[in-house]
């Protein structure tokens, strides 16, 4: 392995200095201000979770607990990102400002990890978060340092709620081979979803390397490992094969797979864990078919979190569960259906179901069973004033038995409504 990944890394060292002469990202450049873009993205969040065994479940973090969690709330993203000065090495600089606005919640009913949370338990009205990056550009690689998002799958940040994470630290990226991407970074901080700290995780360092290679027009493979200082070490691997079978038939294999260890003085705890995932997809016309087995090994379930709440790139990381506890095996059936092929472009429906079990619990001999049925609709307006805002309905029923829910939580069923509004300013 490890004189593999240096041979890639001489080679493309080698193509980038040898094809300098050709055109390049950076020989296009127009200029800092030239290939400017300014975005606001504006997403407003209600999110439901009713734990369906009451207030006595500890559902709230507050007092005066509901057996509920509600809130809504609006995010407004400004995002600039420059182009780069024109020469051989490129100068540009990205920034972006946060906002989350409170419009419903309360103490008996707070919780969901939209809001921060004020003395009082009561959540935050707003909070705003700014940060910015530096970049350099030498042909078609680029070195960043600052605040950023990132979807490396052993360091990504998440965005399921009304603002992302954001990461601290520096990403080099280079695509100087055609269809070899190259990744290598260090995160020395990382901001959840609910705060405006540089660091409210708790990071100390993480050092990523990763590689993606596209094979073929329809197979590719991507290797990537990480070392998250005194948590755990981490390697994936990833396979996706798409096979054409007629104009509008097609079947998709995608395999995914995790292997981590505890490190130094694991602050995460003792970590041992081997999770992999297969999925086939049918596509014909309109209709997706898909099919999925997921499968855990270890002394320990699978550990993410510190190095990014969307470290998980896995198929049966669904809505609620990620299937993912000590020698858990799962399966999900799921089909998709875009409405475009029957005259409402757009349009979209999809429902799935997951099942799990063969959990090993500290509680008892027993083993955990769980199982969640998915369903969501989408709709994107196509055109006019309010093209491209979308309106999408995601809802969970997540049941597990009495021994999963002694260490993973209470039955509950989750709801939510997002209305997503992106707007492009330059």
């Amino acid at each position: 392995m490890q004189v593999m990944k240096w041979s890639v890394i001489a080679l493309a060292v080698a193509a980038g200095s040898t094809q300098m002469a050709m055109a390049s990202s950076q020989s296009e450049s127009k200029g800092i201000v030239e290939d400017t873009s300014f975005d606001i993205f504006n997403r407003a969040l209600y999110m439901n979770r009713d734990f369906k065994n009451g207030a006595s479940n500890g559902a709230s973090t507050s007092a005066n607990p509901a057996g509920y969690r509600e809130e809504t709330g609006l995010g407004i993203r400004l995002l600039l990102e420059s182009g780069f000065t024109q020469g051989t090495v490129g100068v540009g600089f990205d920034a972006h400002s946060l906002s989350s606005i409170k419009l419903d919640s309360g103490r008996g009913r707070y919780g969901n990890g939209l809001f921060d949370q004020t003395d009082s338990g009561r959540a935050d009205d707003t909070q705003t978060e700014v940060g910015g990056a530096i970049k350099f550009r030498v042909s078609d690689t680029v070195l960043k340092y600052g605040n950023q998002m990132t979807g490396s799958p052993v360091f990504a940040t998440d965005d399921s709620r009304i603002l992302p994470e954001v990461a601290t630290g520096t990403l080099l990226t280079s695509n100087e081979i055609e269809g070899l991407e190259l990744t290598a970074g260090r995160f020395t901080a990382l901001s959840g979803q609910t705060s405006s700290n540089r660091d409210s995780a708790g990071l100390t360092d993480a050092n990523i390397v990763g590689a993606s290679y596209s094979f073929t027009d329809n197979f590719s493979g991507a290797i990537h490992a990480s070392d998250v200082q005194d948590h755990f070490k981490k390697k994936y691997i990833n396979l996706n094969y798409n096979l054409p079978l007629a104009d509008d038939q097609a079947l998709n294999f995608d395999f995914n797979g995790y292997k981590t260890n505890d490190d130094g003085r694991k602050l995460s705890g003792t970590v041992d864990n081997k999770i992999w995932s297969l999925a086939a997809a049918y596509s014909i016309g309109a209709h997706t078919f898909t099919v999925a087995h997921q499968r855990s090994s270890g002394d320990s379930a699978y550990a993410y979190g510190i190095d990014g709440a969307g470290t998980v790139f896995l198929a049966n990381s669904v809505q609620y569960s990620d299937f993912d506890r000590q020698d858990e095996r799962s399966w999900q059936g799921r089909y998709d259906i875009d409405m475009t092929a029957y005259g409402v472009p757009g349009l979209s429906f999809m429902t799935r179901y997951i099942y799990g079990d063969n959990i090993t619990t500290a509680s008892s001999t027993e083993e955990g069973k769980e199982h969640e049925f998915n369903f969501e609709t989408k709709y994107v307006i196509q055109d006019g004033a309010a093209k491209d805002l979308s309106l999408r309905l995601r809802s969970s029923i997540w049941r597990a038995n009495s021994v999963q829910n002694a260490e993973y939580g209470a039955d509950l069923n989750d709801l939510r409504l997002i209305v997503e509004y992106p707007l492009s300013v330059l």
